[in-house]
């Protein structure tokens, strides 16, 4: 029964330490850009976009389906670099293992 208690003090203070590391990452940032930085997105590591910034010359009314597109690489690449710090972050934490959720 000593061992049982233990592993929950042990996870317990995992989950803390976790929390901790979450409320972090969020506050911390990463930039991307697309159209060689003629749309330049920040995304947090909460994965939440914080602002899309457009130089003048990328809009032109005469295509929007460029636009669009550098846009949505932009915002996809600030996703997947914000998981990816979250994922690194968290890998230290669990020792590499794969806990589902995190």
């Amino acid at each position: 029964m000593k061992n049982m208690n233990s592993m929950m003090k042990q996870a317990q203070k995992l989950q803390k330490k976790m929390l901790q590391t979450q409320a972090e990452l969020a506050k911390k940032t990463i930039e991307t850009s697309s159209g060689g930085g003629m749309v330049k997105v920040i995304a947090n590591g909460a994965q939440k976009i914080e602002s899309i910034v457009l130089e003048k010359e990328v809009v032109d009314p005469q295509d929007i389906e460029m636009l669009q597109d550098l846009v949505l690489a932009a915002v996809n690449d600030a996703l997947n670099k914000s998981q990816e710090m979250v994922s690194a972050e968290m890998g230290k934490l669990t020792g590499g293992l794969n806990i589902p959720g995190l």
